[in-house]
């Protein structure tokens, strides 16, 4: 049976510190206040009966589903929750929002990219700000959305909480290091609601960490994170696994307990998606996750002989958004494999943020590698997917998407199986990679439009103190919030 009883549901801290917390509560907070990342205390299992009756349902009435296993009815209850998943994912391009595309030697992708800003974080981003907005209009007040992004989290968090009236949204992205189309799904928004600034990457996370450190400020601001450390958007991300489950498994029939297996194929770098991919694990479905990364492979690393170190530095690749060397989410990871043990978790993070190397507890080790398996692809490899997948299907992936489509390629399904690689963005955002790969390419006309844009934001500059002056920033919108005044407006003035 399901042992879920949708009142009980509460949540802890990875580092143990924290317990008994509500949703509402993890979604407005980020990280723990130990320093910790915030998970169920109990993960509910699913019955193969109740996988079966799933079977037929949409993308979106999946999303409701599993969404209200996590979220009690008394705090959304079930028609409103349905409806705010409903008007989230309303703007997609395709009429499910995502869609699966079966190519020749049994490759399978699911597109996950059909948002407004084409990557798969749209899903999740979109029904989180839905899930915010509803608490703060109940309870009427506001909130500060602060995220430092690697490209696609930033564009992403603007676009699912522009003009939403008790939002702000402060975004700081790494200036170069990311695509013109992705620079500027950021910086064309004119709301006045959202506030974009350009700095250098490797000291985005620090500030961050720093502000979201201060509780004072938290509390001032009602400041909170939109990125893959937020409970919230994990939550989503369960139901790209179900989903492909559902569609790929042949489940409705199977009888009984018998239940088949599904091979995922993720590209991976927060590890936000291997978690909830590790979590669908946990509730009773028969899952292989396969965490494929670029040349910045610390995951790799990870699942292959324990070695959680950072790489002296960040690589560029031409799969920019998986050019990440502290995968934070494997902290929820470590926390669900090592059998909940907050005490050692809290102590190998602490380790890990002091000097950014770790090896893992050989049981540990273990348990990770037996949960998942891994690759790590070069942009040679990349390119070589990206021109086979266009040869074979007419079929064009993005970087991203192709650096777990190697692994297809390279490890070959047996008959019997079943695969699914995750598309994780559009090639449209991509136009750089596509041409490298000799291929062409039709952009989208909101992608066209993007070019001709006006764009507004503040550069940070090396030398300057950008703690200060995002401190500063946030203060002078709190007080023309307070005196009912456009922020923006007042900055034209001075």
């Amino acid at each position: 049976t399901d042992s879920a009883d949708r009142g009980e549901m509460r949540y802890c801290s990875t580092r143990g510190g924290v317990h008994g917390w509500g949703f509402r509560d993890v979604l407005f907070s980020g990280y723990a206040p130990d320093g910790g990342m915030f998970m169920p205390e109990t993960i509910p299992i699913v019955s193969p009966a109740t996988l079966r009756s799933w079977s037929s349902l949409s993308y979106q009435q999946l999303v409701t589903e599993v969404c209200s296993l996590f979220i009690p009815e008394d705090l959304i209850p079930k028609h409103d929750l349905e409806a705010l998943i409903s008007s989230a994912l309303s703007k997609f391009s395709v009429p499910d929002a995502v869609r699966m595309v079966r190519l020749k030697n049994s490759l399978s992708v699911l597109e996950l990219f059909h948002g407004e800003t084409l990557a798969f974080k749209d899903l999740s981003m979109m029904c989180t700000a839905h899930f915010l907005e509803y608490f703060l209009h109940k309870e009427d007040r506001r909130a500060t959305i602060l995220v430092g992004t690697s490209g696609d989290t930033g564009s992403s968090a603007i676009s699912s909480t522009s003009g939403l009236s008790r939002v702000d949204v402060v975004v700081v992205f790494p200036r170069g290091r990311i695509t013109m189309v992705q620079e500027r799904q950021m910086t064309t928004h004119l709301e006045d609601n959202v506030h974009v600034f350009a700095g250098n990457s490797d000291d985005i996370d620090v500030v961050m960490r720093k502000l979201f450190a201060d509780q004072e400020l938290v509390k001032c601001h009602g400041l909170m994170s939109l990125n893959s450390v937020n409970w919230s958007r994990i939550l989503v991300q369960l139901v790209t696994f179900l989903y492909a489950y559902m569609q790929l498994s042949g489940v409705q029939e199977t009888e009984g307990d018998e239940l088949a297996e599904l091979e995922v194929v993720v590209p991976t770098g927060g590890a936000g998606s291997i978690t909830a991919g590790c979590i669908v694990k946990q509730m009773g479905v028969p899952l292989r996750v396969v965490a494929m990364v670029n040349c910045n492979d610390i995951m790799h690393r990870t699942v292959q002989s324990g070695d959680f170190s950072m790489a002296d530095s960040v690589k560029q690749t031409l799969a920019p958004a998986i050019d990440i060397q502290d995968p934070y989410n494997m902290e929820r990871i470590f926390w669900m494999l090592s059998g909940k043990d907050g005490a050692l978790v809290k102590k190998m993070m602490e380790q890990f943020q002091m000097i950014h190397r770790l090896s893992l507890p050989e049981r540990l080790h273990k348990e990770i590698s037996s949960a998942l398996s891994s690759g790590s692809v070069s942009d040679e490899g990349i390119i070589e997917i990206m021109v086979k997948c266009w040869e074979e299907n007419q079929y064009l992936v993005c970087p991203h998407t192709a650096v777990g489509v190697w692994h297809h390629y390279h490890c070959p399904i047996r008959p019997g199986e079943n695969r699914c690689c995750l598309a994780t963005a559009s090639p449209a955002k991509f136009a750089g990679a596509v041409l490298k790969a000799g291929l062409t390419l039709d952009l989208p006309e909101a992608v066209r439009a993007l070019e001709t844009k006006e764009t507004r934001f503040k550069d940070l500059e090396q030398g300057d103190n950008w703690e200060a002056t995002l401190r500063e920033h946030m203060e002078a919108v709190r007080s023309a919030r307070q005196r009912g005044e456009l922020f923006y407006s007042l900055a034209k003035a001075s």
